[in-house]
């Protein structure tokens, strides 16, 4: 077998499970930075970094856009994000340069609550239309029209255990994806951030690890886990990062 990792000479297309499991191997003794770089070069354009902005966003944004500083940076609006998280959108995005992309439902907020009610507050069901009609369908929109081949995300594997067994390459029915931090533990996390002089999301300092919705979002209390904290446990994911998983 051709090592896929160092001998080819071109962007890599489909791979057969051996070649994408043997990848995965040798991109799991890499460091993140590396991970990156290695993307960079051999997967396909197009190339975007999704963000939600989170407590830890700024290590992805500043480590991806250090080596691709123009690339498109994909933001789900739903239109209840913490009034401190638009802000630190506008933080980072005017500190980092990005080329920050925002895709939003095409129901506003608004006409979707005349229409269907709290969602969020609605059960499992509610909560997983809410995540499609405000998540999942402007990120595929955003893929279509971008042209999407390779997608970086800030996945990691202590997050939740919806995580635990990801690799660092993924692919998809149309896409890679790539989780360069996805074995950092927090403490990685911190040094970075301060390494690099870059800030956690403002609600940090109130106890939040993990921010999305206002509505669905609450600060980490003693004996919950870090996943708990968001849409009372009911789900971990809000969906962007299982539709279409493949091998």
């Amino acid at each position: 077998m051709h090592n896929v990792l160092f001998e080819q000479t071109e962007r890599l297309t489909v791979l057969q499970a051996d070649e994408l499991l043997q990848l995965n191997q040798k991109l799991e003794n890499q460091t993140a930075e590396q991970r990156v770089r290695w993307a960079l070069d051999y997967l396909p354009q197009n190339i975007m970094l999704s963000s939600s902005f989170g407590i830890q966003a700024a290590v992805m944004l500043h480590m991806v856009t250090r080596q691709y500083p123009d690339i498109p940076v994909v933001l789900t609006d739903t239109g209840h994000l913490f009034p401190e998280t638009y802000q630190f959108i506008d933080q980072l995005t005017d500190r980092l340069k990005l080329n920050l992309k925002v895709y939003r439902a095409e129901l506003s907020p608004a006409w979707q609550e005349a229409r269907l009610g709290k969602l969020w507050e609605q059960g499992l069901e509610g909560i997983e239309q809410y995540n499609k009609l405000n998540k999942v369908e402007p990120m595929q929109r955003a893929i279509s029209e971008l042209g999407v081949k390779t997608w970086f995300a800030g996945l990691r594997r202590s997050q939740s255990d919806s995580r635990e067994k990801l690799s660092v390459l993924q692919q998809l029915d149309k896409q890679f994806k790539v989780y360069p931090i996805l074995d950092w533990s927090n403490k990685d996390v911190h040094y970075y951030l301060k390494e690099h002089d870059l800030p956690y999301h403002p609600l940090w300092e109130q106890g939040y690890v993990s921010v999305g919705d206002w509505h669905s979002s609450r600060p980490l209390e003693l004996g919950m886990t870090e996943q708990e904290t968001r849409f009372d446990g009911l789900v971990r994911e809000c969906g962007l990062h299982e539709f279409g998983d493949g091998i």
